[in-house]
């Protein structure tokens, strides 16, 4: 009898990195998105901006679930560590600060180029938006009147204040609040192992983000306002590639070039997205399995900077359009005026925490100022455009600041950081990481 040789066995053809296939994504949508508004195929822009708004309906509809289980989860662990406190005081500060530091920046840069010099638009048609920013709205913002409805609505800042409370009495409660916790614990996971199935779905939804806005917006609403786009990208670009490698590197002892390597998907996907709560998941991710962020203090640090911690969105954008806008509209600026929007930009990203957009941080600043508000609405055409650069930057800030201050409070997995990024192709492991309970050790 003679053998018979097994059939040869298929080889299976390596699929790029989860990075790599957004990439590629990235520039297919431009493609489609391009071809779309060239030929004037309304079916194809329509495809795009299904797809794109599917992906982020789909990542905004995990958000409530998870950052209610994880910061209840989070809060059991988190009652055991000796630093708790330090490290709630060290992310307001490092919060504070860089958001200070981004605002000067998109000062400078409005008193550099002077973006609304020179330019004519029709202000007498400029409308104020519907949606304006107030002082009160963080304090009538966080507390929910239903908290069925704070959950429906996605407003994440509220979901996060029944977290605490909900973590805390249970927490107080102890061995009565155990079968409370376990079923928490299970939908935790529940809840990340269907959400890493959307967020495979990355490329897919990049390519229809991404693709649906260039056949919408095009650039040809960039030309009357081309400086002020250019100093947003701009200013963005200078607060993300070089204000949070250098805070990274002085005071984390960290590599810059690591920290981008971890938290690159996240940033990708803020841009083409335009969402900071729905990357938040991705974001978090990130933070723990690429970056070496403890599980308990990214589960807070996290849901609270895509809330509040907006560099883009509310620093470096406000600052720039206030100046635009007094230039359109004549309004001199004193030195006073610039101090008050540094203010407004490190305060009031809290207070528009709730509600959605930069235009809203945006005529909190006009108002504050005593700027028409109708000047925001001559920026509503291109806003678009610029809240891919906003966003990535808002999240790079999340990422960046949180890993800094665990870097600072000696909780960092430098080993992990320093360490070639894993693959985002596992399902996440729900169970918390526990922080050991030690004193924090300086940056080494």
């Amino acid at each position: 009898m003679t053998a018979t040789t097994p059939p040869p066995s298929r080889r299976r053809i390596p699929l790029p990195s989860f990075g790599a296939q957004i990439l590629l994504a990235l520039v297919l949508g431009l493609a489609l998105g391009f071809l779309a508004r060239a030929a004037q195929l309304d079916w194809l822009t329509g495809t795009l901006d299904t797809v794109g708004s599917l992906f982020v309906q789909l990542l905004k509809l995990a958000v409530p679930p998870l950052v209610f289980t994880a910061i209840v989860a989070s809060i059991v662990q988190l009652a055991h560590l000796k630093n708790a406190a330090r490290l709630a005081a060290a992310t307001l500060g490092w919060f504070a600060l860089s958001g200070l530091i981004a605002v000067g920046i998109g000062i400078g840069l409005g008193l550099l180029t002077n973006p609304g010099q020179g330019v004519s638009l029709d202000v007498a048609g400029a409308q104020a938006p519907q949606k304006q920013g107030g002082w009160t709205d963080f304090l009538v913002g966080i507390v929910p009147t239903n908290p069925v409805e704070a959950f429906v609505e996605g407003n994440v800042l509220q979901i996060v204040f029944l977290a605490v409370v909900v973590g805390f009495a249970a927490m107080r409660l102890g061995a009565k609040a155990e079968p409370f916790l376990a079923v928490n614990a299970a939908l935790l996971e529940i809840t990340q192992k269907a959400l890493w199935w959307v967020i495979r779905l990355a490329p897919i939804g990049t390519l229809g983000l991404i693709g649906a806005a260039v056949a919408q917006y095009g650039w040809d609403l960039l030309a009357p306002l081309a400086t002020f786009t250019i100093d947003v990208y701009v200013g963005c670009a200078i607060v993300m590639f070089l204000v949070y490698p250098l805070l990274l590197s002085v005071f984390g002892r960290l590599n810059p070039m690591r920290f981008f390597a971890g938290a690159w998907p996240a940033i990708q996907l803020a841009f083409v997205s335009r969402s900071s709560v729905g990357t938040m998941p991705l974001t978090q991710r990130v933070a723990i399995e690429r970056l070496g962020v403890p599980r308990e203090y990214a589960s807070f640090a996290i849901p609270f900077g895509a809330t509040s911690k907006m560099d883009g969105c509310a620093a470096v954008y406000p600052a720039l359009a206030a100046i635009f806008v007094a230039q359109i509209f004549g309004v001199p600026l004193s030195i006073g005026d610039y101090v008050l929007i540094a203010f407004v930009s490190v305060v009031g990203s809290a207070a528009t925490a709730g509600l959605t957009g930069a235009i809203v941080m945006l005529t909190l600043t006009l108002s504050t100022l005593g700027l028409p508000l109708a000047g925001a609405g001559l920026l509503l055409a291109i806003d678009p455009i610029l809240d891919m650069m906003r966003t990535a930057t808002n999240v790079a800030g999340q990422a960046a600041m949180t890993t800094l201050v665990a870097a600072r409070q000696g909780i960092l997995d430098r080993d992990v950081y320093n360490a070639r990024p894993v693959e985002l192709t596992q399902e996440p492991d729900a169970e918390p990481s526990r922080v050991e309970t030690r004193e924090p050790v300086a940056a080494h």
